[in-house]
């Protein structure tokens, strides 16, 4: 595996710096003018899939996304929780392979494209045999709300291209860099097939290396449907994962991807969930 290179801990401490400022605004506050961020809920999609069942409506997608990933799990019934990981691959991925594999727990990559999935493909394939759900962070980590349309749709689209080339899937999910998107973010992200995924647990790890408080930061703020939101391009945070999967499965937690937690209903392109 390559070592880290130089440019790689750069685009680690310019995230760790951009994520810091992200941390002050709210998601919900309003984005610009009067418009307000929509999101969806897991348990609202879920719902709404089962009142379409009910109806005699539905496809069979929502089973094949509840058989997906490490197992079939009903999250309608099941205390399901989603590990989702920022900004790799990184030189810290494959031990976190390692752990995931170990414990058996179904991970979302959002996956950064210059100097990471470029650097590391064979870790975005791992990630793909595994199990995991691979999705996109963006090709350099642009700020798309401060973008062109034109510079948005090459963000978003050149890593589909890569990933889809490296695993044969096509990304159906990613998360826009600091969580920030609006109406021309959407929109593009319908006509390239992306729905936007955000979070609802942050360790803020970009801020620290300790991983004691990653772990505490996590098991204080996880609840039933949460997305976690880490980075494993910084060094705290892979060796809290152990701690955080121990601790969340005694409390009765089920690891899940997006995709299953969402299941028996789908992200649908250009919305937003969390």
């Amino acid at each position: 595996m390559p070592s880290l290179t130089r440019k790689t801990t750069k685009t680690g401490t310019r995230l760790r710096v951009l994520a810091t400022f992200a941390a002050a605004a709210s998601l919900t506050l309003a984005l610009s003018g009067c418009t307000k961020l929509e999101t969806h809920s897991p348990s609202s999609v879920r719902n709404a899939a089962d009142a379409q069942a009910a109806d005699g409506k539905a496809d069979a997608s929502g089973t094949q996304a509840r058989a997906g990933g490490l197992g079939t799990v009903d999250c309608a019934h099941t205390k399901c929780i989603a590990l989702t990981f920022d900004a790799g691959p990184s030189e810290n991925s494959a031990r976190l392979l390692d752990i995931l594999k170990e414990k058996q727990v179904p991970a979302t990559f959002f996956l950064l494209g210059k100097r990471h999935i470029d650097t590391y493909p064979e870790l975005v394939r791992r990630m793909a045999d595994e199990g995991h759900e691979v999705a996109s962070h963006t090709w350099t980590h642009k700020i798309l709300t401060d973008a062109e349309p034109d510079e948005i749709r090459e963000e978003l689209e050149r890593p589909n291209k890569e990933i889809e080339r490296l695993t044969g899937e096509r990304p159906t999910l990613m998360r826009p860099p600091q969580g920030r998107t609006d109406d021309t973010v959407h929109g593009i992200s319908r006509e390239l097939g992306l729905a936007e995924v955000l979070w609802t647990v942050t360790a803020k790890d970009y801020k620290t290396n300790d991983s004691d408080l990653i772990t505490e930061r996590v098991l204080d703020q996880s609840s039933r449907d949460g997305i976690i939101l880490l980075h494993d391009i910084y060094d705290g945070t892979v060796p809290a994962v152990p701690g955080i999967i121990d601790a969340l499965k005694r409390r009765g937690y089920v690891f899940v991807t997006v995709p299953q937690l969402l299941a028996p209903g789908k992200a649908e392109p250009g919305k937003v969930y969390r």
